[in-house]
Protein backbone atom coordinates (compact mmCIF):
# COMPACT_ATOMS: atom_id res chain seq x y z
CA UNK A 1 0.00 0.00 0.00
CA UNK A 2 1.54 3.24 -0.99
CA UNK A 3 2.25 5.82 2.03
CA UNK A 4 -0.43 8.32 2.92
CA UNK A 5 0.14 11.75 1.28
CA UNK A 6 1.23 14.24 3.65
CA UNK A 7 -1.40 17.70 2.68
CA UNK A 8 1.07 19.63 3.84
CA UNK A 9 3.41 19.21 0.65
CA UNK A 10 0.74 20.06 -1.34
CA UNK A 11 -0.21 23.94 -2.53
CA UNK A 12 -3.46 24.93 -2.60
CA UNK A 13 -3.70 24.26 -6.72
CA UNK A 14 -1.79 20.98 -5.87
CA UNK A 15 -4.34 20.07 -3.50
CA UNK A 16 -7.22 20.72 -5.77
CA UNK A 17 -5.60 18.49 -8.05
CA UNK A 18 -5.44 15.96 -5.35
CA UNK A 19 -9.10 16.50 -4.38
CA UNK A 20 -10.25 15.69 -7.56
CA UNK A 21 -8.69 12.68 -8.46
CA UNK A 22 -8.20 10.66 -5.40
CA UNK A 23 -11.55 11.77 -3.63
CA UNK A 24 -13.50 12.99 -6.00
CA UNK A 25 -14.47 15.90 -4.55
CA UNK A 26 -14.91 20.15 -6.20
CA UNK A 27 -12.09 22.22 -5.60
CA UNK A 28 -14.03 23.70 -2.75
CA UNK A 29 -13.66 20.88 -0.95
CA UNK A 30 -9.90 21.44 -0.99
CA UNK A 31 -10.64 25.68 -0.32
CA UNK A 32 -11.71 23.82 3.11
CA UNK A 33 -9.13 21.34 3.71
CA UNK A 34 -6.57 23.75 3.29
CA UNK A 35 -8.30 26.40 5.59
CA UNK A 36 -8.24 24.01 8.19
CA UNK A 37 -4.71 23.11 8.42
CA UNK A 38 -3.12 26.65 7.53
CA UNK A 39 -5.48 29.15 8.80
CA UNK A 40 -7.08 27.56 12.02
CA UNK A 41 -4.08 24.72 12.44
CA UNK A 42 -6.32 21.63 12.49
CA UNK A 43 -4.27 18.61 11.68
CA UNK A 44 -6.80 15.50 13.04
CA UNK A 45 -8.30 15.55 9.64
CA UNK A 46 -11.88 14.34 12.27
CA UNK A 47 -11.71 17.69 13.68
CA UNK A 48 -13.01 19.34 10.18
CA UNK A 49 -16.23 19.51 10.71
CA UNK A 50 -17.73 20.49 7.61
CA UNK A 51 -16.25 17.64 5.71
CA UNK A 52 -19.02 14.60 5.60
CA UNK A 53 -18.07 11.42 7.70
CA UNK A 54 -17.54 9.48 4.24
CA UNK A 55 -15.24 12.19 3.17
CA UNK A 56 -13.24 12.10 5.95
CA UNK A 57 -12.89 8.53 6.21
CA UNK A 58 -11.60 8.38 2.47
CA UNK A 59 -9.40 11.45 3.34
CA UNK A 60 -7.12 9.58 6.15
CA UNK A 61 -7.46 6.30 3.81
CA UNK A 62 -4.98 7.93 1.08
CA UNK A 63 -3.80 11.37 3.17
CA UNK A 64 -2.19 12.72 6.40
CA UNK A 65 -1.13 16.00 7.90
CA UNK A 66 2.30 15.22 9.20
CA UNK A 67 4.67 18.39 10.28
CA UNK A 68 7.89 18.32 11.73
CA UNK A 69 7.73 16.29 14.86
CA UNK A 70 8.66 18.34 18.23
CA UNK A 71 11.66 15.87 20.37
CA UNK A 72 13.20 18.11 22.49
CA UNK A 73 11.74 21.74 23.80
CA UNK A 74 13.80 23.90 25.40
CA UNK A 75 12.56 27.52 27.12
CA UNK A 76 14.85 30.13 28.18
CA UNK A 77 14.51 32.33 31.33
CA UNK A 78 13.74 35.53 28.37
CA UNK A 79 10.68 33.58 27.07
CA UNK A 80 12.30 32.01 23.74
CA UNK A 81 11.68 28.47 23.38
CA UNK A 82 13.81 26.35 20.61
CA UNK A 83 12.07 23.46 19.21
CA UNK A 84 14.56 20.20 18.17
CA UNK A 85 12.22 18.40 15.09
CA UNK A 86 12.39 15.36 13.84
CA UNK A 87 11.39 14.96 10.16
CA UNK A 88 10.06 11.90 8.29
CA UNK A 89 13.14 10.28 7.70
CA UNK A 90 14.56 11.17 10.83
CA UNK A 91 16.42 13.95 10.36
CA UNK A 92 16.73 16.87 13.03
CA UNK A 93 16.50 20.90 12.53
CA UNK A 94 15.52 23.47 14.65
CA UNK A 95 12.91 26.41 15.26
CA UNK A 96 12.85 29.16 17.54
CA UNK A 97 10.40 31.33 18.71
CA UNK A 98 11.06 34.99 20.46
CA UNK A 99 9.21 36.62 22.30
CA UNK A 100 8.34 40.63 21.30
CA UNK A 101 6.06 43.18 22.70
CA UNK A 102 2.57 41.02 22.57
CA UNK A 103 3.51 38.74 19.86
CA UNK A 104 6.34 36.31 18.77
CA UNK A 105 8.54 36.04 15.65
CA UNK A 106 9.73 32.54 14.60
CA UNK A 107 13.08 31.58 13.10
CA UNK A 108 12.68 29.14 10.72
CA UNK A 109 15.30 26.68 9.18
CA UNK A 110 15.35 25.86 5.19
CA UNK A 111 17.62 22.96 5.01
CA UNK A 112 19.48 20.30 7.43
CA UNK A 113 23.17 21.27 7.90
CA UNK A 114 24.52 24.38 5.63
CA UNK A 115 27.31 24.00 2.57
CA UNK A 116 28.67 27.65 3.33
CA UNK A 117 30.42 26.64 6.79
CA UNK A 118 30.45 30.18 8.17
CA UNK A 119 33.32 29.95 10.85
CA UNK A 120 30.99 31.12 13.88
CA UNK A 121 27.92 28.82 12.58
CA UNK A 122 27.17 25.63 14.32
CA UNK A 123 25.06 24.55 11.85
CA UNK A 124 28.54 25.31 9.34
CA UNK A 125 29.80 22.15 11.89
CA UNK A 126 26.89 19.89 10.53
CA UNK A 127 27.96 20.18 6.78
CA UNK A 128 25.57 20.00 4.11
CA UNK A 129 22.90 17.18 4.47
CA UNK A 130 19.75 18.19 2.09
CA UNK A 131 17.08 21.09 1.78
CA UNK A 132 13.90 21.24 3.07
CA UNK A 133 10.84 20.39 1.65
CA UNK A 134 7.95 23.20 1.23
CA UNK A 135 6.27 21.15 3.44
CA UNK A 136 8.50 20.51 6.13
CA UNK A 137 9.61 24.42 5.79
CA UNK A 138 6.13 25.61 6.37
CA UNK A 139 5.13 22.87 8.93
CA UNK A 140 7.83 24.65 11.40
CA UNK A 141 5.28 27.12 11.63
CA UNK A 142 2.53 25.18 11.96
CA UNK A 143 4.42 22.93 15.15
CA UNK A 144 5.63 27.15 16.50
CA UNK A 145 2.14 28.33 16.54
CA UNK A 146 0.57 25.29 17.94
CA UNK A 147 3.15 25.31 20.94
CA UNK A 148 2.46 29.17 21.51
CA UNK A 149 -1.08 28.20 21.63
CA UNK A 150 -0.88 25.28 23.85
CA UNK A 151 0.97 27.95 26.60
CA UNK A 152 -1.36 30.19 26.22
CA UNK A 153 1.12 32.33 24.99
CA UNK A 154 0.95 36.09 22.62
CA UNK A 155 0.27 34.87 18.62
CA UNK A 156 3.10 34.62 15.59
CA UNK A 157 3.16 37.55 13.95
CA UNK A 158 6.69 37.51 12.33
CA UNK A 159 8.60 34.88 10.32
CA UNK A 160 12.33 35.30 9.65
CA UNK A 161 14.34 32.50 7.40
CA UNK A 162 17.21 32.61 9.61
CA UNK A 163 17.24 29.21 11.18
CA UNK A 164 19.48 26.15 9.72
CA UNK A 165 20.82 26.81 6.35
CA UNK A 166 20.75 29.42 3.37
CA UNK A 167 17.40 30.20 2.02
CA UNK A 168 18.64 30.59 -1.31
CA UNK A 169 20.48 27.27 -1.71
CA UNK A 170 16.90 25.87 -1.50
CA UNK A 171 15.52 28.64 -3.86
CA UNK A 172 12.14 26.69 -5.15
CA UNK A 173 11.00 25.40 -1.96
CA UNK A 174 11.76 29.01 0.28
CA UNK A 175 9.83 30.36 -3.01
CA UNK A 176 6.78 28.04 -2.95
CA UNK A 177 6.96 28.44 1.03
CA UNK A 178 6.63 32.61 0.76
CA UNK A 179 3.45 32.08 -2.05
CA UNK A 180 1.79 29.75 0.38
CA UNK A 181 2.41 32.04 3.53
CA UNK A 182 0.28 35.21 1.74
CA UNK A 183 -2.49 32.90 0.40
CA UNK A 184 -5.92 34.87 2.47
CA UNK A 185 -7.20 31.30 2.47
CA UNK A 186 -4.13 30.09 5.09
CA UNK A 187 -2.22 32.08 7.33
CA UNK A 188 -2.31 35.48 5.26
CA UNK A 189 1.37 37.01 6.12
CA UNK A 190 2.10 40.27 4.53
CA UNK A 191 5.45 40.46 2.73
CA UNK A 192 6.42 43.08 5.52
CA UNK A 193 6.22 40.24 8.07
CA UNK A 194 8.76 38.30 6.62
CA UNK A 195 12.38 38.00 6.52
CA UNK A 196 14.82 36.33 4.58
CA UNK A 197 18.39 36.06 5.31
CA UNK A 198 21.28 35.26 2.86
CA UNK A 199 25.05 35.28 3.02
CA UNK A 200 24.80 36.13 -0.78
CA UNK A 201 24.35 33.60 -3.65
CA UNK A 202 24.37 34.49 -6.83
CA UNK A 203 21.12 35.56 -8.57
CA UNK A 204 19.42 34.44 -5.57
CA UNK A 205 18.59 38.25 -3.84
CA UNK A 206 17.25 38.86 -8.06
CA UNK A 207 15.03 35.92 -7.79
CA UNK A 208 13.95 36.88 -3.75
CA UNK A 209 13.16 40.70 -5.57
CA UNK A 210 10.95 39.36 -8.12
CA UNK A 211 9.29 37.33 -6.26
CA UNK A 212 8.04 40.44 -4.34
CA UNK A 213 7.30 38.73 -1.16
CA UNK A 214 9.64 39.70 1.60
CA UNK A 215 12.59 40.99 2.82
CA UNK A 216 15.90 40.60 2.41
CA UNK A 217 18.73 40.26 5.59
CA UNK A 218 21.62 40.12 4.13
CA UNK A 219 24.42 38.57 6.48
CA UNK A 220 27.21 40.76 6.19
CA UNK A 221 29.52 40.25 9.16
CA UNK A 222 33.09 41.72 7.86
CA UNK A 223 33.11 44.97 5.75
CA UNK A 224 35.85 44.07 3.42
CA UNK A 225 36.00 41.49 1.12
CA UNK A 226 39.18 40.16 3.08
CA UNK A 227 37.95 39.60 6.04
CA UNK A 228 34.94 37.89 4.67
CA UNK A 229 37.28 35.93 3.55
CA UNK A 230 38.64 34.85 6.64
CA UNK A 231 35.48 34.34 9.08
CA UNK A 232 33.05 33.25 5.73
CA UNK A 233 35.19 32.08 3.17
CA UNK A 234 32.70 29.81 0.68
CA UNK A 235 30.32 32.73 1.22
CA UNK A 236 33.01 35.35 0.18
CA UNK A 237 34.05 33.25 -2.75
CA UNK A 238 30.52 32.64 -4.12
CA UNK A 239 29.67 35.94 -3.99
CA UNK A 240 32.55 38.98 -3.61
CA UNK A 241 31.66 41.43 -1.48
CA UNK A 242 31.14 44.23 -4.73
CA UNK A 243 28.77 41.87 -6.16
CA UNK A 244 27.05 41.08 -2.89
CA UNK A 245 26.23 44.74 -2.79
CA UNK A 246 25.55 45.73 -6.63
CA UNK A 247 23.21 43.04 -6.22
CA UNK A 248 21.61 44.61 -2.86
CA UNK A 249 21.57 47.66 -4.62
CA UNK A 250 19.30 46.56 -7.16
CA UNK A 251 16.44 44.95 -4.94
CA UNK A 252 13.43 46.12 -5.38
CA UNK A 253 11.75 47.82 -2.31
CA UNK A 254 8.77 50.14 -1.73
CA UNK A 255 8.62 53.13 0.09
CA UNK A 256 10.45 53.44 3.31
CA UNK A 257 11.63 50.07 3.37
CA UNK A 258 15.32 49.81 3.62
CA UNK A 259 17.93 46.54 3.25
CA UNK A 260 19.08 44.51 6.48
CA UNK A 261 22.80 44.20 6.81
CA UNK A 262 23.29 42.07 9.62
CA UNK A 263 26.69 42.38 11.76
CA UNK A 264 27.79 39.71 13.94
CA UNK A 265 30.70 41.23 16.88
CA UNK A 266 33.15 38.80 17.11
CA UNK A 267 35.58 39.63 20.03
CA UNK A 268 38.85 40.28 18.55
CA UNK A 269 37.86 40.27 14.85
CA UNK A 270 35.55 42.67 13.59
CA UNK A 271 34.64 44.46 16.17
CA UNK A 272 37.37 47.66 15.82
CA UNK A 273 37.17 51.06 15.58
CA UNK A 274 38.94 50.42 11.80
CA UNK A 275 36.04 47.37 11.29
CA UNK A 276 33.54 50.01 12.35
CA UNK A 277 35.08 53.40 9.59
CA UNK A 278 34.81 50.41 7.66
CA UNK A 279 31.66 49.76 7.49
CA UNK A 280 30.34 53.05 7.54
CA UNK A 281 32.29 53.60 4.27
CA UNK A 282 30.62 50.35 2.64
CA UNK A 283 27.19 51.64 3.74
CA UNK A 284 27.65 55.19 4.73
CA UNK A 285 25.43 56.41 1.41
CA UNK A 286 22.72 53.08 1.10
CA UNK A 287 19.19 52.84 1.70
CA UNK A 288 19.96 50.77 4.49
CA UNK A 289 19.57 49.51 8.42
CA UNK A 290 22.81 47.48 10.22
CA UNK A 291 21.40 44.74 13.02
CA UNK A 292 24.26 44.18 15.44
CA UNK A 293 24.54 40.89 17.49
CA UNK A 294 26.87 40.65 19.67
CA UNK A 295 28.40 37.16 19.38
CA UNK A 296 27.55 34.58 22.02
CA UNK A 297 30.40 32.42 23.30
CA UNK A 298 29.77 28.78 21.81
CA UNK A 299 30.89 25.84 22.52
CA UNK A 300 33.42 23.77 19.89
CA UNK A 301 33.96 27.64 17.96
CA UNK A 302 36.67 29.39 18.10
CA UNK A 303 35.50 32.63 19.04
CA UNK A 304 34.57 34.67 21.91
CA UNK A 305 32.04 37.36 23.04
CA UNK A 306 32.97 40.98 22.21
CA UNK A 307 33.80 43.50 25.42
CA UNK A 308 30.33 45.37 26.23
CA UNK A 309 32.17 48.07 25.95
CA UNK A 310 33.17 48.14 22.42
CA UNK A 311 30.00 46.62 21.65
CA UNK A 312 28.04 49.82 22.73
CA UNK A 313 31.23 52.11 21.13
CA UNK A 314 30.65 49.88 17.80
CA UNK A 315 27.21 50.46 17.61
CA UNK A 316 27.51 54.64 18.43
CA UNK A 317 30.49 55.19 15.82
CA UNK A 318 27.66 53.83 13.32
CA UNK A 319 25.24 55.78 14.57
CA UNK A 320 26.80 59.04 14.71
CA UNK A 321 27.60 58.47 11.37
CA UNK A 322 23.76 58.85 9.80
CA UNK A 323 23.11 55.08 9.60
CA UNK A 324 20.55 53.27 10.72
CA UNK A 325 21.28 50.74 13.76
CA UNK A 326 19.59 48.27 15.97
CA UNK A 327 21.39 46.42 18.69
CA UNK A 328 20.02 43.15 18.86
CA UNK A 329 19.53 41.38 22.09
CA UNK A 330 20.69 38.38 22.35
CA UNK A 331 18.14 36.22 23.00
CA UNK A 332 18.15 32.20 24.42
CA UNK A 333 21.62 31.96 25.51
CA UNK A 334 21.16 30.27 28.50
CA UNK A 335 19.32 27.14 26.01
CA UNK A 336 21.70 27.59 23.03
CA UNK A 337 19.21 29.19 20.84
CA UNK A 338 21.87 30.26 18.34
CA UNK A 339 21.22 28.77 15.17
CA UNK A 340 22.46 24.70 15.03
CA UNK A 341 23.68 24.62 18.43
CA UNK A 342 20.98 21.98 19.53
CA UNK A 343 20.54 20.03 16.23
CA UNK A 344 24.62 19.79 15.72
CA UNK A 345 24.92 18.58 19.09
CA UNK A 346 22.48 15.87 18.56
CA UNK A 347 23.18 14.84 15.27
CA UNK A 348 26.66 13.85 17.35
CA UNK A 349 24.32 11.04 18.73
CA UNK A 350 22.06 9.66 16.06
CA UNK A 351 22.64 6.58 14.60
CA UNK A 352 25.41 6.07 11.50
CA UNK A 353 22.88 5.51 9.13
CA UNK A 354 21.61 9.37 9.59
CA UNK A 355 25.13 10.81 9.81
Amino acid sequence: MPEPANLLNFTLEALKEFAARELGQPGYRADQIYQWIWQKGVLDVEAMTNLSKDLRAKLRECACVQPPKPVETLESDDGTIKLLLELRDGRRIETVLIPGQGYYTQCVSTQVGCAMACSFCSTGTMGFVRNLSRGEILGQILTGRAELAQRGLDPLRNLVFMGMGEPLLNLAAVLESLTELHRPLGMDFSRRRITVSTVGIPNGLEALGRADAALPAISLHAPTQALRERIMAKAAAAMPLDELMAAADRYPLRERERITFEYLLLGGVNDSPSEARELVRLLGQRKCKVNLIAYNDTVGLPFTAPAPQRVLEFEEFLRTHGLSVTLRKSMGADIAAACGQLAARQAQELPSSLT
